[in-house]
């Protein structure tokens, strides 16, 4: 079992509020296999709470904080998509 501390990809969204953050994520996470772990490095004091509501609406599961400024998630593998604008929605059907 992959030890959460230790990342096969790091995202780094210091200084980014948490939409930027995610569309960023998002653009980082396109191509990695599931169960890659992730760490997000954010400064938006909105990422404790963006970052694991995300990781429920999305499907990917949030490992928690892994210090004051980054967090930890591990990809699944069938993510539930999200607007290619706005990272808080569902595609239109």
């Amino acid at each position: 079992m992959t030890d959460h501390q230790t990342p096969q990809l790091t995202v780094d969204g210091r200084g980014l509020l948490c939409v930027t953050l995610l569309l960023r994520l998002r653009a980082a996470i396109a191509d990695a296999p599931a169960g890659t772990i992730v760490h997000v490095h954010a400064t938006d004091p909105a990422a404790p709470l963006d970052l694991p509501a995300w990781c429920h609406l999305t499907g990917h599961h949030y490992l928690g904080p892994i210090s004051a400024e980054t967090y930890a998630l591990r990809l699944t593998a069938t993510p539930t998509p999200t607007r290619p604008d706005a990272p808080w929605h569902r595609p239109a059907d």
